[in-house]
Formats: C-alpha cells, sequence, structure tokens
C-alpha cells in the first residue's frame, strides 16, 4: 500500500478549485462527491430497499447530505468504522416561499438570511442561483443560474456620510434584498423564469430550496500563489478532503482494520437539527444498517461503536495579522502549517487528550505537521458537529481542520498547502 504522504499534492488543491465552483449547493456539493467515489467504484444504495451485506464502497445520498462508506473484504460484523464527519451548508442568502417583491420601480427576490454570514461581503458582488427544484410528481431538479443575476446594492457614500467613521449598519430585513431588473414585480416570476431556463413547462415547479452564490471563481492568490480565495471553503475544503481520502484508502484496499466512513451533513450552520444535520438519526441509522446487512447482532453494533472514531473536520481561524489581539495568545495557527487540531474544555469542539493522541498518531504517518487551536478566553468559542456526533452516537470524536481568514465570508481564504495536507491526514487516520 502507497503510503498517504505520496497520494495528494498540490494536483489535490487544483481540483478543490472546480469542487468549489460546481457547488454552489449542499445539493451539489454531495452530487459532486458521489460523482468523485463512483469513479472508484462506489455504489448508491436506496434508504428504502432492503441492503446486502456485501464488501466494497457505498453511500447514501439524502437531501444536501452524504454518508459514504467501504466495508473491506471479509469485515466482520463488529468492526468498528473510522468517519470524518464535516458539512455540506455554507451562510448566504436563500430565497424565501415568495420570492417576488420589489420597490421604486426595481424588481427585487425576497431573501432570508441563512446561518451567520459576513453581511457585508454580499454587498455590491454579482450573485447567481441554484439549489434544488422540486417537480409536481416528487421528483427534483439540480439548478446553477451561475452568471450575474442577482446584486445587493450598497448605499452611495454620499447618503450614509458616516458608513466610514461609524462602520456599516445593515438591517436583515431592508437592506439585503438583491435586485434583478426593473419594472413591477409579479407572482411567480422567478420559478417562471426557471422553469424557462430548464426547459419546464409552466406550473410543474411545487417547491424549491434555492441560494444566492458569487459567481466570482476561486482563484489562486499571492506573489507566489500560495493562498487559495475561493467560496464556500467553510465546509467544502473538508468535504472535499475527506471524499478524496476517502476515495484513496477505498482504492488501495488492503487489510484495513476499520471501516472507513464519510458523513458530510447539512445544516451545520443554523444548528444540525434536521434529518440531514448532524443531530439527526442520519449516520446512526446508516453504521447501524451496516452492521445488521453484515449480519451483525445488537451486541455487535455496540462493539462496532464502542471502538469508531470520528474526526469532525472543519475550517478553524487563522491568525489574523491585523488582529491578532483576538486570538490566543501562544496559540497563532498560521496558513500552510498544516491542519488544526481545535481544543475547547468547555467541550465546545470534542477533542480531549486520547484524541488528540489518534490525530497526531495520523499526521505523523502521513508526515504532516499540525497546529493546535484554542480561542482567546475573552472570545466565545464557536462549535461544530464534533459535540453533536459524540454524544449522539457515543463514539469518541475529535475537532481537527483548516485555517483560514474571512470564514463566512462570501469568500474565504487560506493556505494553498493546507487542502493536500488535511487530506493526507484524513486517509491515514481513515486506515488506521
Amino acid at each position: 500500500m502507497s503510503t498517504p504522504a505520496a497520494r495528494f499534492d498540490r494536483g489535490h488543491t487544483d481540483d478543490l478549485i472546480p469542487f468549489l465552483a460546481s457547488s454552489p449547493s449542499p445539493y451539489h456539493a454531495v452530487a459532486n462527491a458521489a460523482e468523485r467515489l463512483e469513479k472508484v467504484g462506489f455504489q448508491q444504495v436506496e434508504e428504502t430497499s432492503a441492503w446486502e451485506g456485501t464488501s466494497g464502497g457505498k453511500y447514501v445520498l439524502r437531501g444536501g447530505a452524504i454518508i459514504a462508506w467501504y466495508v473491506p473484504e471479509g469485515a466482520a460484523a463488529h468492526t468498528p468504522f473510522r468517519i470524518v464527519g464535516a458539512h455540506t451548508d455554507s451562510p448566504n442568502l436563500r430565497v424565501k416561499p415568495l420570492p417576488d417583491t420589489g420597490s421604486a420601480g426595481w424588481r427585487q427576490v425576497a431573501v432570508e438570511i441563512y446561518g451567520g454570514p459576513l453581511l457585508n461581503s454580499w454587498l455590491d458582488r454579482d450573485l447567481g442561483l441554484a439549489g434544488r427544484l422540486t417537480l409536481r410528481d416528487g421528483s427534483t431538479r439540480l439548478v446553477n443560474v451561475d452568471r450575474a443575476l442577482l446584486r445587493v446594492p450598497q448605499l452611495a457614500i454620499h447618503l450614509d456620510r458616516t458608513v466610514s467613521s461609524d462602520g456599516l449598519k445593515l438591517d436583515k430585513q431592508r437592506h439585503l434584498q438583491p435586485i434583478w431588473g426593473l419594472g413591477d414585480s409579479r407572482e411567480g416570476d422567478l420559478i417562471r423564469f426557471l422553469e424557462e431556463e430548464y426547459d419546464l413547462p409552466t406550473g410543474e415547479v411545487a417547491g424549491w430550496d434555492l441560494m444566492t452564490h458569487s459567481i466570482e471563481p476561486p482563484a489562486y492568490l499571492g506573489r507566489d500563489k500560495e493562498l487559495l480565495a475561493g467560496p464556500r471553503m467553510d465546509n467544502l475544503l473538508s468535504v472535499h478532503a475527506g471524499t478524496a481520502a476517502l476515495a484513496a484508502v477505498a482504492t488501495d484496499g488492503g487489510d484495513l482494520p476499520y471501516i472507513p466512513v464519510l458523513a458530510a451533513f447539512d445544516h451545520e450552520e443554523n444548528g444540525s437539527q434536521s434529518d440531514t444535520g448532524a443531530d439527526g438519526p442520519l449516520l446512526g441509522s446508516v453504521l447501524e444498517r451496516s452492521v445488521f446487512a453484515r449480519g451483525g447482532s445488537y451486541e455487535d453494533k455496540a462493539r462496532a461503536f464502542a471502538g469508531t472514531v470520528c474526526l469532525s473536520s472543519d475550517t478553524g481561524h487563522a491568525v489574523h495579522p491585523n488582529y491578532t489581539e483576538r486570538h490566543d495568545p501562544t496559540h497563532h495557527p498560521r496558513a500552510d502549517g498544516g491542519p488544526i487540531l481545535k481544543v475547547n474544555v468547555n467541550n465546545r469542539y470534542a477533542t480531549d487528550g486520547s484524541g488528540r493522541a489518534v490525530f497526531a498518531s495520523a499526521c505523523e504517518k502521513a508526515g504532516v505537521p499540525f497546529q493546535s487551536f484554542v480561542s482567546n478566553n475573552a472570545m466565545p468559542c464557536g462549535t461544530t458537529i464534533g459535540p453533536i456526533t459524540a454524544a449522539r452516537h457515543g463514539i469518541k470524536t475529535v475537532d481537527v481542520g483548516v485555517a483560514i481568514l474571512s470564514m463566512h465570508s462570501a469568500r474565504e481564504l487560506c493556505g494553498a498547502a493546507d487542502p493536500y495536507l488535511l487530506a493526507n491526514a484524513l486517509a491515514a487516520f481513515l486506515e488506521g
């Protein structure tokens, strides 16, 4: 079996760029992950069908979530899992049930704020529209209008003379509704537009889950192109790395002591409480059914879960050169310094000392450096799917990720080497 460190290089980051660009919604992200896994032999299984206990790669799609796993030849029913956890959603502006609105001769689209975006980053930016349409027969259609369709215009400084001294103040209801044309708004305009774009009969669309995205493509940045700027790195960077790691481990095969798993959930940015979120039943159901399909009992499932470890991979904060005082004075994660191990003693992250040892071992095996992250004691600490996964399923969980700047902006920034360093560490972890 090849060493994990030899698997990924700058080509991994080159491949991350089109993955980000072609994944403007969670639904597109899981479709792209599934396509990559199918190329190395994974097959989709339906939740409504009976599962067979055969070996090989399998995956389940549900909305904006994907659970994929690889069963080695001869794996016992009580074989533990090694899980890479991530999330597919990012903060943005999402279309309301009655989308057609307008004012003062401008046609607009009514949007709701999803998650906790940096609102100012969505101003004066050319936006596309993407997501999922549900048709009258219950089928769904992915849509992506990836051109300059919408824009949230900022008020001119001449009409807000104090903005530079007092800061920008945005009312989420009044100031963030994008424009998309001139004239009077007419009910049904937006959905009719999408039906025309995708050659659907008028009135065929019965429901929608639509969101805006910046159409500016990801790009290398800096004198030596050692940085990567792009949208939705939080947390598609981890989804892409986890997909690549699982595909590599499954391709190598060999005598794996664990069943490697990728679990990419939706709705992390608003609490994970949904049927496709980390606080829902999806992961537990898939893992249980995998055990039972291989002839296992409840005892086998309990044994498997007791030996299971999950790496919850999500982006974290790189030290900001203009705001160093906002970071812990002794923990300054840097871009291209390798993945970060995230620690919080109040369990906002799930890492403990034994979890640190698991991650350190994987990084050592992969030849990858890693860094530690803790929040400044005077600053609130964010959280991830890590504590949720640990508490819901009773499995050891470790929080890791990549350090970035501009988190929750419409366009984020990371070191160009960190994505493939993370992928190497995840592959070594999945191998055990």
